[in-house]
C-alpha cells in the first residue's frame, strides 16, 4: 500500500544544497570521480558542514515535534553513487537531521525522479536539474545560492519569503511591465484588480504551505510558519496580489510592497531562512544576507527569450 503523501510537505534538497560540498564539487572537477570517490572515502567520518538550505530544512522538521501530526518530510537527493554519499549519511545522523528518505542517483540527473518521491519543492545547485523540474511543473524548484555567512537563525520557527510575479503568480504581470512599461502595466492591475492572478511556479507550494499552518497547535496569526511577500509591486498593483491570495484561502502572515526599493533590509528584518525570487539582480545581494534561491522561468516563457536578448546584448 503506497504512502499518501498528500497532506505532507516534502522537501528534496540536494546534497550540496543542504551541505557545504563546494570543496569537494571542485574536487570532483578536477580530479574526476575516482579523485572524489577516494577523497570522500578517506573523509566520511568527517562531518559536512551547514549549506545554504541547512536551516530551513532543519526548522522544517522541528516542526513535526509539536503539529497534530508529521507534516514535513526530507529527502536528501544526490547525483552522489551510495558508496561516495556515506558521508552525506553520517553527516545528517550526526547533525541529527529526521531525515529517513534519500536518493543516491549515482551520477543520473535527479529530475527524473521528482514525482517518484512526492516532492514538493526541489532546492538544488545544479541548473540543469532545476529548470528541468520547472518545465516539468511537476513542483516548486530553485537554484540555491551561495549560504551567506553570518546567517544564524534565531529560534526554531520557520520564516519562508517569496517575490510575486513569476514565482508565486503567472509571469504574465512581469512580461507586461518589461514589454510595455510601468504605467500600463499599472493601468491593467488596477482594471484587472478583482481578477485573480494566475498561479505560477510557487503557488501550489504556498497554498500547501498555509494548509500545513493548520496542523501546528497555535493560532495562525502566532504559527511558528512564518510566510511573506516582498516585491516590487506597489499601489495601486498591490490590491490585486492580496485579493488573489483571498481566492486562493491563503494567510500570509507579512506582506511587503516595496516600490522598487532595495529587497534587502526588509529580508534581514524579517529573518527569511530562504527568499525565493525570479530575477538574479535581486538575489545578487539578498544571497549575501539570506539564504536565496532563484526560481527560473519555464524555456518556453516568454521572459526567457527577453533574458536571452538581454544577455546577448551585455555580452
Amino acid at each position: 500500500m503506497s504512502l499518501d503523501l498528500s497532506e505532507i510537505l516534502v522537501i528534496g534538497v540536494s546534497s550540496r544544497a543542504l551541505f557545504d560540498l563546494e570543496k569537494e564539487n571542485e574536487l570532483f572537477t578536477l580530479q574526476g570521480i575516482s579523485g572524489y570517490r577516494e577523497y570522500q572515502q578517506s573523509h566520511e567520518d568527517e562531518i559536512l558542514a551547514p549549506g545554504t538550505a541547512f536551516y530551513l530544512v532543519q526548522n522544517l522538521l522541528h516542526l513535526n515535534i509539536n503539529a497534530k501530526k508529521r507534516i514535513v518530510e526530507v529527502v536528501v537527493m544526490s547525483r552522489n553513487s551510495p558508496e561516495t554519499g556515506v558521508r552525506i549519511m553520517n553527516s545528517v545522523r550526526q547533525h541529527g537531521l529526521d531525515i529517513t528518505r534519500m536518493a543516491f542517483s549515482g551520477g543520473e540527473p535527479l529530475a527524473s525522479y521528482i514525482d517518484a518521491f512526492d516532492v514538493d519543492l526541489f532546492l538544488s545547485k545544479d541548473q540543469k536539474d532545476v529548470q528541468s523540474v520547472i518545465d516539468s511543473k511537476t513542483c516548486a524548484a530553485a537554484f540555491i545560492f551561495d549560504p551567506p555567512h553570518e546567517f544564524r537563525p534565531l529560534d526554531h520557527r520557520v520564516k519562508i519569503a517569496f517575490d510575486a510575479d513569476a514565482v508565486l503568480f503567472s509571469d504574465e504581470s512581469e512580461h507586461r511591465y518589461k514589454t510595455e512599461g510601468m504605467e500600463a502595466f499599472h493601468q491593467y492591475e488596477r482594471e484587472h484588480e478583482d481578477e485573480p492572478l494566475a498561479e505560477g511556479p510557487f503557488a501550489k507550494l504556498l497554498i500547501k504551505l498555509s494548509k500545513i499552518q493548520d496542523e501546528l497547535p497555535s493560532t495562525i496569526e502566532l504559527s511558528p510558519l512564518r510566510l511573506a511577500i516582498v516585491t516590487a509591486r506597489n499601489a495601486p498593483s498591490h490590491m490585486r496580489v492580496i485579493k488573489t491570495l483571498r481566492k486562493w484561502g491563503v494567510y500570509v502572515d507579512e506582506a511587503y510592497f516595496l516600490g522598487g526599493l532595495s529587497k534587502d533590509k526588509i529580508l534581514k528584518a524579517f529573518g527569511a531562512h530562504i527568499f525565493f525570487d525570479d530575477q538574479a539582480v535581486h538575489l545578487k545581494s539578498a544571497s549575501k544576507i539570506v539564504p536565496s534561491g532563484l526560481v527560473p522561468y519555464s524555456s518556453e516563457s516568454p521572459l526567457s527569450k527577453l533574458l536571452l536578448q538581454s544577455e546577448t546584448i551585455e555580452k
